[in-house]
């Protein structure tokens, strides 16, 4: 059996085996050649532009590899456009949310929540375990628990709560948002070289129009791109933490 067959066989029986062992970094790198090899990626956040500011660039690396990429917003913003109604603020900030999945060339999805009222309790867990039951992901991008925007806590705690109770289990990174202002005490385990990403990522994040997204970015993600690339000893990179515990592939094998 020469080494090609062997390694398509390892990605087919032996799936749950390579998620747990591999870094993130060698699993973004991972293009979906065959079947076999095609991840199923669910990043959450708590609003429009947490996911494509904390790991755009991941996201679009992923989805250029040919992975199956989808986008799951707990809230559509309601709350985020000052004197706007919330309905007004929710089909803007809905709009901008498409343009920038239309840009990293990923699906999206909401689960319904109301932005600064987002509710943590058992009904909204099983309606984020069916979520992930239904789309079976096989990593799980989600916010920081450790961070200051009630919101962002939800979205965590929720899919934390969901990797728990679903049947086909998934890796979960957490990723920053605002590192110092928002995210906080975050010490990364894994990196994302997104120095060919930085741009794109750059581009959805200004979708967000609404958002002041020159602010945003000069909040503190360019110099984190920065940083955590030198961390990492590249241009640009993405930080993340990975979540071991039961919902971890290596605990089911």
């Amino acid at each position: 059996m020469n080494q090609k067959t062997t390694r398509r066989q390892f990605f087919k029986k032996a799936s749950l085996i390579s998620l747990a062992t591999l870094p993130l970094s060698a699993l973004a790198q991972t293009n979906s050649v065959d079947p076999s090899t095609k991840l199923k990626v669910i990043c959450v956040g708590g609003h429009p532009d947490d996911p494509e500011s904390g790991c755009g660039g991941t996201l679009a690396k992923f989805s250029a590899k040919g992975h199956d990429v989808k986008i799951l917003y707990l809230t559509r913003g309601e709350g985020g456009i000052e004197g706007k109604s919330a309905n007004e603020a929710a089909n803007i900030r809905t709009k901008e949310a498409e343009a920038a999945c239309v840009i990293l060339n990923v699906q999206h999805a909401f689960l319904g929540q109301v932005d600064g009222n987002t509710v943590v309790n058992n009904e909204w867990i099983t309606k984020m375990t069916e979520f992930m039951e239904n789309e079976k992901p096989d990593l799980v991008f989600t916010q920081w628990p450790i961070d200051s925007h009630i919101d962002h806590q939800a979205a965590s705690m929720l899919t934390m709560q969901a990797g728990l109770r679903t049947k086909k289990k998934f890796q979960i990174y957490f990723y920053e948002v605002c590192a110092g202002e928002q995210t906080m005490t975050f010490h990364p385990t894994d990196y994302v070289d997104i120095s060919n990403e930085q741009e794109t990522k750059r581009k959805a994040l200004f979708c967000h129009v609404s958002q002041d997204p020159v602010g945003i970015y000069a909040c503190g993600h360019e110099a984190m791109e920065k940083f955590r690339g030198m961390e990492a000893g590249v241009p640009a990179a993405e930080a993340f933490v990975k979540m071991n515990g039961k919902n971890s592939p290596s605990s089911i094998l």
